[in-house]
C-alpha cells in the first residue's frame, strides 16, 4: 500500500497539473481564432458594400453558418476576435466583450459579457447581438448554449499564421468589411515577408516556455510553433500540441535560445535562478528572452509584432538587439 503522504503529494501534483492544463487553454485563447474554416461561399443576393448576403461559411468548429445580413450588434467572447473586429473598423458595432478583452484601449468601456471560461449568457441575450464570435475548445459548450438562445455564432480558432490570414478575410466578409480585411492582410504579409528575408538561413534552435510549475511548452501544430518558424527559429520540441516538459528534457534538448511568455498568467522572471537551468546553453550564455504574451498567444493582427519580437531574440545581430 502506498503511504498516505505519497498519495497526498501525488493528488496535489495531479490537481496542479490539471489546473495548469485548464489555464493553458485559457492562456492561449485569451492572451491564446478559422484554421479549419472553409471561408465564405460565393454569395448570391442581398449585397451590402462588397459583401453579398446571405453569406454561407464553415467555421472552425466545423459548423455551416449562414450570415443573413450585415451584423450591426456584435459580441466577442475572445480577445483575439475583439482585436480582429476592431482592426477591421467594427469597433462601433461591438456591444459586448469579455473581461479579458483589453485591446484596443476603447474596449475597456464596452459592456462585459463575463469572462472567457464562463460567458454570461443572460448578459449576451440582453445585448441582442446579431453575431457572436467565439473560439473552440473550452467554449465548445457555449456554442450550443448560444444557439439555443437563437444567436448566430461563428467559431474562430486559427492554429497557424496562414489560417489566421484566412480568419481575418472571413471575418471581414462576415461583417461586411472585405476591403479592410484585404488591406490588413496585405500589410501583415508584407511585414512577414520582410522578416523572412532578413532571417533567411540556418534557423536558431530555441525553446518556448508558456507556463511554470509544472513547466509547459508548445510543439508542432500550434500557432506559437508556426510563429517561431516564421521568425527564423527551430523549435527543439517535436511533440505535437501543448507539452509538459522537465529540466532533464531541457538539458538534453539544450536550446541555444530560451523564450518565455510573460503575461497575467505567466511569470517566468526566475528562469536564470532555477536549479539545474545553468546547464542549459541558452541560460549559460544569457540568451533568455521574455515575450509579450498578448502579441504571440492571441491569434489576431498583432502576431506580426510577436513574430518580430521572437526574431529580434533569435537574431540580435540582424535586428540590433
Amino acid at each position: 500500500m502506498e503511504p498516505s503522504g505519497s498519495r497526498t503529494t501525488r493528488t496535489r501534483r495531479t490537481t496542479r497539473t490539471a489546473l495548469v492544463a485548464l489555464a493553458l487553454a485559457l492562456l492561449v485563447a485569451v492572451a491564446v481564432p478559422l484554421a479549419g474554416c472553409g471561408g465564405p461561399d460565393e454569395p448570391d443576393t442581398g449585397a451590402t458594400g462588397d459583401t453579398a448576403y446571405p453569406l454561407n461559411i464553415v467555421d472552425d468548429a466545423g459548423r455551416a453558418v449562414t450570415i443573413t445580413g450585415r451584423p450591426e450588434r456584435i459580441v466577442s467572447l475572445a480577445p483575439a476576435n475583439t482585436e480582429i473586429v476592431a482592426a477591421l473598423g467594427g469597433l462601433d458595432r461591438l456591444v459586448g466583450v469579455t473581461t479579458y478583452c483589453d485591446y484596443p484601449a476603447e474596449v475597456a468601456e464596452l459592456p462585459k459579457m463575463g469572462d472567457f471560461v464562463g460567458p454570461n449568457l443572460e448578459a449576451i441575450a440582453a445585448a441582442g447581438p446579431d453575431l457572436v464570435l467565439v473560439t473552440t475548445g473550452i467554449q465548445t459548450e457555449t456554442i450550443s448554449q448560444l444557439e439555443d438562445l437563437g444567436a448566430t455564432v461563428v467559431a474562430v480558432d486559427p492554429q497557424s499564421f496562414d489560417a489566421l490570414i484566412d480568419s481575418i478575410e472571413t471575418v471581414g466578409a462576415i461583417i461586411g468589411e472585405p476591403d479592410r480585411a484585404a488591406g490588413l492582410v496585405e500589410s501583415m504579409e508584407i511585414q512577414i515577408h520582410d522578416i523572412a528575408e532578413q532571417v533567411e538561413g540556418a534557423p536558431v534552435r530555441c525553446f518556448l516556455e508558456i507556463a511554470q510549475d509544472p513547466l509547459f511548452t508548445v510543439g508542432t501544430g500550434t500557432l506559437l510553433n508556426d510563429l517561431i518558424e516564421h521568425a527564423g527559429g527551430e523549435n527543439v520540441v517535436t511533440e505535437p500540441g501543448y507539452v509538459a516538459y522537465s529540466v532533464e528534457q531541457l538539458i538534453q534538448a539544450d536550446p541555444d535560445v530560451y523564450l518565455a511568455t510573460l503575461g497575467s498568467m505567466s511569470d517566468p522572471t526566475d528562469i536564470t535562478g532555477r536549479p539545474g537551468y545553468d546547464a542549459i546553453s541558452a541560460v549559460a550564455a544569457g540568451r533568455v528572452y521574455l515575450l509579450d504574451d498578448n502579441l504571440v498567444s492571441r491569434p489576431g493582427p498583432r502576431v506580426v509584432e510577436g513574430i518580430r519580437q521572437i526574431a529580434e531574440a533569435l537574431h540580435p545581430d540582424i535586428f540590433g538587439q
